[in-house]
């Protein structure tokens, strides 16, 4: 049984504090790191004082995707990318998320594909393209890392609802040469949902395709979990450490080691 990569994905929101969380990643046991570079475009609001039921106060972050994002000239993106590949010592997978699919992107969408453009000139491992992007500007970036030997993350990210089973299995399928491997995540808006990504990952083993599935809600983390014996080819943690973290379909970096380890994998 071959171990999946471990994808951790940086929750930054500045260079500096990425190349930081980027090293503790890979003292975790990261293989690679996803640089969310669209983050770069969040501004981090005040946290709200509110009060509990016994009149005590306390701080609470807004959730992000209410935060505010910031013009897309406040970040210079050339030297963004080129400090952060001086700075991070592991394998990238690069991602500039558009809003449409669950990203925070504040530009426009040639200015959002000249920053992959960018990315893959310099060299990262992966870079992730969204099925949705017109098909030739697409193609146009695959052939470009294709040249780079940069790999290529097909994505598709379903922000709203989880399709069936069957629907997520010929997702993968059909779109099996549209990259290196295919990832496929979807909003979890209850068990049965994801019930649909364990269904999918379960029918697509020895396919031999390259895939990695997971959702975002409460069971989206069982794909994670049980990724070894599901073939899949990478799986995303995070860093973070929270109460319920699973509650989100997420899962720590060295929680996830040590549930393979416990469960044999």
């Amino acid at each position: 049984m071959a171990e999946p990569k471990v994808c951790v994905s940086l929750e930054a929101i500045t260079v500096e504090d990425m190349i930081d969380e980027a090293t503790r990643a890979n003292i975790a046991g990261a293989d690679y790191v996803e640089i969310r570079f669209d983050k770069l475009y969040l501004n981090k609001p005040e946290p709200v004082v509110m009060t509990n039921d016994d009149g005590e106060e306390y701080s609470k972050m807004p959730p992000i995707e209410q935060w505010g994002v910031k013009d897309f000239t406040e970040i210079d993106v050339t030297e963004a990318i080129s400090t952060l590949k001086e700075g991070i010592p592991v394998p990238v997978v690069f991602t500039t998320r558009a809003v449409r699919e669950g990203g925070f992107f504040a530009g426009t969408e040639e200015q959002r594909l000249e920053i992959l453009r960018q990315s893959i000139d310099s060299e990262v491992s992966f870079v992730d393209l969204e099925l949705s992007i017109d098909k030739k500007s697409r193609d146009k970036l695959v052939n470009q890392a294709n040249e780079a030997g940069c790999k290529v993350i097909a994505s598709i990210h379903e922000t709203k609802s989880t399709p069936t089973a069957e629907e997520i299995v010929a997702l993968v399928k059909d779109n099996s040469s549209s990259g290196d491997i295919i990832k496929f995540c979807s909003a979890v808006n209850n068990h049965q949902d994801a019930l649909q990504i364990f269904q999918a990952a379960n029918s697509l083993i020895g396919e031999g395709s390259h895939h990695a599935l997971m959702g975002l809600g409460s069971g989206g983390d069982w794909v994670r979990l049980h990724a070894p014996v599901l073939e899949q080819e990478i799986v995303y943690a995070t860093m973070m450490n929270h109460f319920r973290l699973s509650d989100r379909g997420l899962v720590n970096v060295r929680d996830l080691r040590d549930a393979w380890a416990l469960m044999e994998y």
